[in-house]
C-alpha cells in the first residue's frame, strides 16, 4: 500500500524501516510484504529513516537529527511505530497486541490474548492461534485483526465470522460444530417441520444421523427440512445412511 504524509495504510508513522532482508526502506513490513518475493523479520530492524529530514539513524522512538517523535507508541522488541491504540507488548505472544493491556489477558493453553469475559469461560486448543483462520486463511497469531473464539474452540477473524453469520453460515468450518447459540433456530425448524408433513410414502422412514454438536448417533425421522438429534435437540446433523423406508401395513412380511 502507498505511503501517506505520516506513514502508510497499515500505521500511522514519522519513519521507515530499513528492511534487513534485502536493505529497502518501507514505511511498515505490510508493506514490504506486499512489494517484495519474500518477508521482512522486523525484530532484526536495526536502522529507521526519518519522515521528515530524512536521516538514517538506529532503530529509536525519536529523531537524533530533528527530534520528530515517530510514533506514539513504540515496541523497542517489535519495532512497531503508531498512534496510541493502548497497545501493549504481550511477552508469552511475542508481539505487541492492540488493548487495554486490563482488557485482555493471556491463555496459556491457547496461546494468545483474549478478553477478559473469556477467562475460564471458553474451551481451550492447545495453541490454537497457530494456524491459519479457516475461512480467509490468513495468520491469526500476528494478525491486525481481532480473533473470534468459537464456542468449540477454534478461532476466526472477527470479521470472517461476522460474514459468516450475514451469509447465513452457522457451522465452524473445522470441526462443524455451531458455530453459536443456535436454542431459538432450531425451536423455529421445529415449527416449521410440524407445519411441513412429509408425504404419506415417507412419514416412517427414518434415516441414521451423527450430531456435529455432541457426536451422538441415532436413528431419526426422516424430513427434508433437517433431521433432529434426540440427544442435544440439534439440527446440525449428517446423514449417516441411506434412507431407511418402513413398508406399508399391507406389505409387511407374515
Amino acid at each position: 500500500m502507498a505511503a501517506t504524509e505520516s506513514g502508510c495504510d497499515h500505521y500511522v508513522r514519522n519513519c521507515s524501516l530499513k528492511a534487513p532482508c534485502c536493505g529497502k526502506f518501507y514505511v511498515c513490513r505490510l508493506c514490504h510484504d506486499e512489494e517484495e518475493s519474500h518477508q521482512m523479520d522486523r525484530f532484526h530492524v536495526k536502522e529507521v529513516r526519518c519522515g521528515v529530514c530524512s536521516t538514517v539513524q538506529e532503530v529509536q522512538q525519536w529523531c537524533q537529527e530533528c527530534g520528530i517523535k515517530f510514533g506514539e507508541y513504540y515496541c523497542h522488541i517489535c519495532h512497531l511505530f503508531d498512534k496510541d491504540k493502548k497497545q501493549y507488548h504481550c511477552q508469552p505472544c511475542g508481539i505487541c497486541r492492540i488493548g487495554p493491556r486490563e482488557k485482555y489477558f493471556h491463555c496459556l493453553k491457547c496461546n494468545l490474548c483474549l478478553a477478559r469475559d473469556l477467562q475460564g469461560n471458553h474451551k481451550c486448543v492447545e495453541n490454537v492461534s497457530r494456524q491459519n483462520c479457516p475461512v480467509c486463511m490468513d495468520d491469526i497469531h500476528t494478525s491486525r485483526i481481532g480473533a473470534h473464539v468459537l464456542p468449540c474452540g477454534h478461532l476466526l477473524h472477527k470479521t470472517c465470522f461476522e460474514n459468516m453469520c450475514t451469509t447465513g453460515v452457522y457451522r465452524c468450518p473445522l470441526c462443524m460444530h455451531s458455530a453459536l447459540n443456535m436454542e431459538e433456530f432450531w425451536e423455529q425448524r421445529d415449527e416449521e417441520i410440524a407445519q411441513s408433513p412429509m408425504p404419506s410414502e415417507y412419514q416412517d422412514a427414518t434415516v441414521k444421523i451423527i450430531c456435529n454438536d455432541c457426536q451422538a448417533r441415532a436413528t431419526v425421522p426422516f424430513h427434508v427440512l433437517g433431521m433432529k438429534c434426540i440427544s442435544c435437540g440439534s439440527y446440525n446433523t449428517a446423514q449417516n445412511s441411506g434412507l431407511i423406508q418402513s413398508l406399508p401395513p399391507d406389505d409387511q412380511p407374515e
